[in-house]
């Protein structure tokens, strides 16, 4: 078996793990990408539509142009990857274990860990439709791969349960290729991607999208030849006397992504309800100079935030290896941060209490949409720590909000921090 001794591995070779390694390169420490796929760049290779690269470079590219220059950078600074290698295994010790078909089984020390390794979607197993098992039930990942890369139509009539962003711009993308999209349907009572996508993808090209409903038969033995929708009531269930049959030969679906945490998990490390790990404001998992980022961590909206937040894992990776490896510091003192009303998860989960001082970048998702609302962080004494007025929120558009906690007083010996978002009283307080 071979043996590497690596300063950091980045566990992913997509905008994240890209992003990531670039960092940590930069500051002089050796570097190793270990990526499951033949080529590096992840998913976003096959996002071939504009609306990327707004915040990163300040200008609107594809996916794939997005991407290449994190490639083309990665190469010049010479860093080195493992593609077609899958990591089978990493220890609290930080030691990794991959496979690849010209190595075979291989072992390689890292002094540090950054996890990248994004996320999948849910498929039909995830949501228990009834009928048989006929061709032409595809994820909408799936068949913007086959489209986009692989040069392939699914089918020609569709119908996408799901008003995920993917399935929404897949719904406009067919609609491109000549097919017809006969309806997205969505069981929430809104849709649950990005508005301008709704607008783009879906209102620009006629097709219809049906909310409060859901798929709950699939026709056909050999291909699929239509499904019935059913109206939800408030718990989401089926609303008798309500089933509509629209006839398709294709079924899309768009109904969530989960992280890819089955490596973090059975390395010991703690899960979130959410299914990415808990971490801290340094983005470190349970598992000390472990570091987790993107899509792994949590569902981004914008590719252009995954690179951010990557930077920021490579940063904290650095300063591990440089200020705190090999060192006893003691048992690390945490603030725990709570979900509040209309909040559906909170990242950091954890505040090290000697970091009060620094900024620390929340990102957290509200449940429900709403409009005029007040964002607070409060104490477990109520005492309200931060403020913010916001016009509008809905769940598929991720919030941020940076602060620096010993500028707004907090009480250092706090032992939780709420995040809430509620209905806004009339207060003078400064617009968002």
């Amino acid at each position: 078996m071979k043996k590497y001794d690596v300063d950091v591995v980045v566990i992913g070779g997509g905008s994240a793990g890209l992003a990531a390694a670039i960092v940590v390169k930069k500051a002089e420490l050796d570097v190793l990408i270990i990526e499951r796929d033949k080529e590096l760049g992840g998913i976003t290779l096959q996002c071939i539509h504009n609306g990327f690269g707004l915040h990163e470079f300040n200008e609107e590219l594809t996916g794939p142009e997005y991407v290449q220059r994190f490639i083309n950078e990665a190469k010049e600074l010479k860093i080195p990857s493992k593609l077609d290698t899958m990591v089978i295994e990493f220890t609290p010790d930080k030691k990794i274990y991959a496979v690849n078909k010209d190595e075979g089984l291989i072992e390689i020390q890292a002094k540090a860990i950054i996890l990248a390794m994004g996320c999948r979607e849910k498929t039909r197993g995830a949501i228990n439709i009834p009928g048989f098992r006929p061709s032409g039930i595809y994820t909408a990942g799936q068949a913007q791969r086959f489209v986009n890369i692989e040069g392939y139509l699914p089918g020609r009539t569709y119908v996408i349960l799901g008003s995920g962003d993917i399935g929404m711009i897949m719904a406009r993308r067919l609609t491109w290729e000549g097919c017809q999209v006969k309806a997205v349907v969505e069981i929430q009572p809104y849709v649950s991607g990005l508005i301008r996508n709704e607008v783009q993808c879906l209102e620009d090209y006629g097709i219809p999208l049906i909310t409060s409903y859901t798929v709950t038969k699939i026709h056909g033995k050999d291909r699929v030849q239509g499904v019935t929708i059913s109206k939800v009531d408030r718990n989401f269930d089926r609303v008798i006397g309500s089933d509509k049959f629209i006839e398709c030969d294709t079924l899309l679906l768009s109904v969530g992504l989960i992280p890819e945490n089955e490596l973090t998990r059975e390395a010991g490390a703690e899960i979130s309800q959410m299914g990415g790990p808990i971490v801290d404001n340094n983005l470190e998992t349970s598992i000390e100079g472990v570091f987790a980022c993107g899509n792994v961590l949590q569902v981004h909206d914008l590719v252009d935030l995954v690179s951010a937040e990557a930077k920021r894992a490579g940063l904290n990776a650095i300063e591990y290896i440089k200020e705190r490896l090999g060192k006893s510091i003691g048992k690390k003192d945490y603030i725990k941060c709570i979900s509040g009303e209309n909040v559906n998860y909170i990242k950091p989960d954890l505040i090290n209490r000697a970091d009060l001082s620094k900024d620390i970048i929340f990102t957290f998702r509200v449940k429900r949409p709403d409009r005029r609302l007040l964002i607070q962080f409060k104490d477990e004494n109520n005492k309200i720590v931060y403020k913010r007025k916001r016009r509008y929120v809905i769940p598929s558009e991720m919030i941020e909000i940076k602060l620096n906690l010993s500028e707004q007083q907090i009480d250092p010996d706090c032992k939780t921090l709420e995040i809430e978002v509620i209905p806004r009283p009339e207060v003078l307080i400064e617009e968002d």
